[in-house]
């Protein structure tokens, strides 16, 4: 029994395509999507792409569908299915199984040519040697075929069933299906697919060994093939008995079928010379044509343009114009955009600059105090010297509010500094506002033995947004508290500035401030220095911030303050047009 089989496998390579030829087989795909597509008989742009495919014209098909999938016009979604098949077809053909993949996937059901687009999927996967996968799709469309569904044959569908057993080496499964097939191919009479088939068959009994069945079907393969016009079924039925006689020991037999594959082989390498060399003709007379139309037209632009060559000078000399016009106000506009990022940047590095030095002069000298006092805490704690801990701690309870107020403030300011905070301007309630805000402060106030008193009658409104007041209003109560001693007043009370405007004013009876501090306050840079009053800790950011919230809300801020005599800081803003 011969051991060595190698060119018999050819046959399981040819037998993936459907029953029909390609040309017959895209005059039936051309006449069941018209069938199913009546409805779109009126589409110039569906039947201009269906002509483009039945034609072969797989490169135009792409790009004509590409352009209709992609243009603004409304397309039906049943005929998108339609162009997305068109496109699928083309790429499988022209052996972008990739591509074709994925267009096909982008269909969805329901579609009248799901079991074609399976039928497709299925062929790839066998031409990706994906056996499994292509198992799969083909006996899915075996459980689901009708006799109706036109241009899927079951015969062809078993066989592929078949190939697939075959090359799992599922050699019974594979027997029964190739079987069927041929059974099927030989009731049709077609007689190309039954000389694949009785190939294939051939091969599956030959791996077995079983000489005896499978050289009779390589015999009647070998003679169908007589009856077709395919170079290569030729060839390779030629080949495939000069193997057989070859390891039967028949070198005579064996040398005949050789030379016939020679000839075949020669035949179809001629073949396609010959079509390379018409496609080449062809380009030539074509390139040959463009040429005599490219001169023709060369001549008619150069008669065209002798003649309107003043015309079009004019027009040269008025689009220079306009260029150089263009740039010039291009170049100025850059300037001024170049410029004013230019003063953007130099105030955030400003802003950059001065929080770093808020953060490590005064957070971290609030950190620093807070070390050092901690360390006095527990020396009085171990001395059990428990009243001298108490005031170290309520200190540092006044060290830490400062810090957090602190932090508040550089988070606002930076959310305001980046354009990050929200505003809304609207009519709010003073009295309620002052209430809410100060809620927070009564245990600090009678800590530190304040008076307060909220004098804003409950009927007064202002238009502002309501988070930025607030923050305004805590900082200003907060530098209120800190420049007061124990005993002093704080009041918060309003003032009619005219038919537009109110005045909120925060009143303390504090150790005030002299003219040369009221400018500095109110100049527009942070100030960052040490404070001569040895309770507080503060570096003017909250103020800066109540500054820039204050403008933004449409107000302004001023001072009223003598040293020894207390501070009012007055808030002036928009009222709205009836104040109740």
């Amino acid at each position: 029994m011969p051991t060595i089989k190698p060119l018999l496998l050819c046959f399981l390579l040819l037998t993936f395509n459907v029953v029909f030829s390609q040309k017959q087989e895209l005059l039936e795909l051309e006449n069941i999507i018209s069938s199913k597509t009546e409805q779109f008989s009126n589409d110039v742009n569906f039947k201009k792409s269906l002509e483009l495919l039945v034609n072969e014209k797989w490169d135009s098909t792409l790009l004509y569908t590409a352009k209709i999938l992609q243009s603004d016009e409304a397309v039906n979604l049943e005929l998108q299915k339609y162009y997305l098949f068109l496109r699928g077809y083309s790429l499988q053909r022209k052996k972008n199984n990739e591509g074709a993949k994925e267009v096909f996937h982008k269909i969805k059901n329901p579609f009248a040519l799901s079991s074609h687009v399976q039928s497709y999927l299925g062929e790839i996967a066998l031409e990706e040697n994906n056996f499994s996968k292509a198992l799969g799709i083909f006996q899915k469309i075996e459980k689901e075929w009708d006799s109706e569904v036109k241009g899927i044959s079951l015969s062809n569908v078993k066989h592929n069933i078949g190939l697939c057993f075959l090359h799992l080496k599922k050699l019974k499964n594979a027997e029964e299906y190739l079987t069927n097939s041929i059974e099927l191919y030989e009731k049709d009479k077609d007689t190309v697919e039954l000389v694949g088939a009785y190939g294939d068959i051939a091969n599956l009994y030959y791996e077995q060994y079983k000489d005896d069945l499978a050289i009779p079907y390589f015999i009647k393969a070998y003679k169908f093939s007589k009856n077709v016009d395919n170079f290569t079924l030729k060839k390779n039925t030629a080949k495939n008995m000069a193997v057989v006689e070859e390891n039967r020991k028949d070198l005579t037999a064996a040398l005949k079928y050789r030379k016939e594959y020679e000839k075949w082989n020669d035949s179809l390498n001629n073949h396609n010379k010959i079509w390379e060399l018409a496609q080449l003709e062809k380009k030539l007379a074509v390139e040959k044509k463009q040429v005599e139309v490219d001169l023709l037209t060369a001549e008619n632009n150069a008669k065209v343009a002798e003649r309107n060559s003043f015309f079009y000078i004019v027009i040269a000399l008025v689009i220079l114009l306009l260029v150089i016009t263009f740039f010039y106000r291009l170049n100025v506009k850059s300037k001024k955009t170049i410029l004013t990022q230019k003063e953007e940047l130099d105030v955030l590095n400003a802003t950059k600059d001065q929080l770093f030095s808020i953060v490590s002069h005064d957070l971290r000298s609030s950190v620093n105090t807070l070390k050092l006092s901690n360390k006095k805490v527990i020396r009085n704690i171990e001395k059990e010297n428990i009243s001298e801990a108490h005031q170290i701690l309520q200190h540092n309870s006044t060290v830490v509010s400062s810090a957090y107020n602190l932090l508040d403030n550089l988070l606002n300011w930076a959310m305001l500094q980046t354009k990050q905070s929200y505003f809304e301007i609207q009519e709010i309630h003073l009295h309620f506002t002052v209430e809410h805000v100060v809620y927070n402060y009564i245990p600090l106030l009678e800590e530190k033995q304040l008076q307060f008193t909220n004098s804003v009658a409950k009927g007064i409104k202002v238009l502002a947004d309501q988070e930025s007041l607030k923050i305004i209003l805590r900082n200003l109560l907060d530098n209120a508290m800190k420049f007061s001693e124990a005993k002093d007043e704080i009041k918060i009370y309003t003032e009619e500035i005219n038919d537009d405007s109110i005045a909120i004013i925060v009143e303390d009876s504090g150790i005030g401030m002299d003219l040369k501090t009221q400018e500095k306050l109110l100049a527009t840079t942070i100030t960052v220095e040490k404070r001569t009053h040895k309770n507080i800790i503060g570096s003017g950011l909250g103020l800066q911030l109540c500054k820039s919230m204050i403008q933004k809300n449409k107000g302004k801020l001023s001072i009223q303050s003598e040293l020894g005599k207390g501070t009012k800081m007055i808030v002036s803003l928009p009222k709205p047009l009836v104040n109740g």
